[in-house]
Parts: structure tokens; C-alpha cells; sequence
């Protein structure tokens, strides 16, 4: 079956109490039980996770291509812009990977305006709340099958 990870940065686990205005009322654990429910219904697996520290980001993208993972969707945070590691990791593990933000960055401060893990990505999403997952977790899954067929016609 296949796997996708959801990774998430700093701060992402108040979600639902901070900054409503700018992240909505939506919590991480309503968004992850609402990506299993689109998991179940795209037949693919999720594995989540969850840190404020970037080392630990790193360590589990490092580790994501060993451990059977297809495809990671991440919202880095505030690693977004400063986090050349996160950026290398996902570059070295040679998995996809969409990169969503809650948030429209491009229409914030300007120092949020420019992700570092944007160009190693397959795409990003942003300023759809918390949809944004669901659709790329659905462009995800969409690219993984697209990529098993081309793949199955060698």
C-alpha cells in the first residue's frame, strides 16, 4: 500500500487556539482525522508527525525512505524560511513532496514570502486553511499513482 507522511513543523500543534484569525479554529488532530478519512478513501496509508525541533524533522525525512514511505506532505512552519536542513533532507531522500501552509505566505510578511523547501518540492499549497492538506494529499497520492503506472509500462 501506499505510504505517505504527514510532517509537521513548529507551533503546528496549537493549532485551534493560535492566531485564529490567521490559522483558523481547526486543530492538527481535526485535521489528521480528516486526512484518514481521504486516506481510506484513496487506499493509501498515513504515517503523522509532529515536532517543534528541526533536527527531529530532518532525522524522520532521513529516516522516511528506509521505512517504506512513498511521499511526504509537509507544512514546515516557520522552517519554511530559515531551514536549509529540512530543505537537503528532502532533497537527499529523493521522495515527492508537497509543501501546504494553512496560510496564504505570499500575502504576509515578506520574510515569509521565500521558502527554502518550496524548489525541492513537487508543489505547494497555501492560504486554503486547513483543505489545503486534503488537496495535497490527494495531488500526492495523485502523482505517486501517476509515477506506479509510467513506472509498470517499462
Amino acid at each position: 500500500m501506499t505510504k505517505i507522511l504527514i510532517l509537521n513543523g513548529p507551533n503546528l500543534q496549537l493549532l485551534g487556539t493560535r492566531k485564529k484569525e490567521v490559522y483558523g479554529s481547526v486543530t492538527l488532530g481535526e485535521i489528521r482525522r480528516n486526512l484518514q478519512k481521504v486516506a481510506r478513501e484513496l487506499g493509501v496509508e498515513l504515517e503523522f508527525f509532529q515536532s517543534n525541533h528541526e533536527g527531529d524533522l530532518v532525522d524522520r525525512i532521513g529516516n522516511a525512505k528506509k521505512e517504506g514511505v512513498d511521499g511526504i506532505v509537509i507544512n514546515p512552519a516557520a522552517y519554511t524560511h530559515t531551514s536549509i536542513a529540512i530543505r537537503d533532507a528532502i532533497e537527499g531522500v529523493s521522495l515527492p513532496a508537497v509543501e501546504i501552509h494553512l496560510s496564504n505566505i505570499h500575502a504576509r510578511e515578506e520574510f515569509r514570502h521565500v521558502s527554502m523547501t518550496a524548489p525541492v518540492c513537487i508543489g505547494q499549497i497555501a492560504g486554503l486553511g486547513p483543505d489545503g492538506y486534503e488537496w495535497a494529499l490527494r495531488a500526492m497520492a495523485r502523482h505517486l499513482s501517476k509515477k506506479e503506472k509510467n513506472n509498470n509500462k517499462k
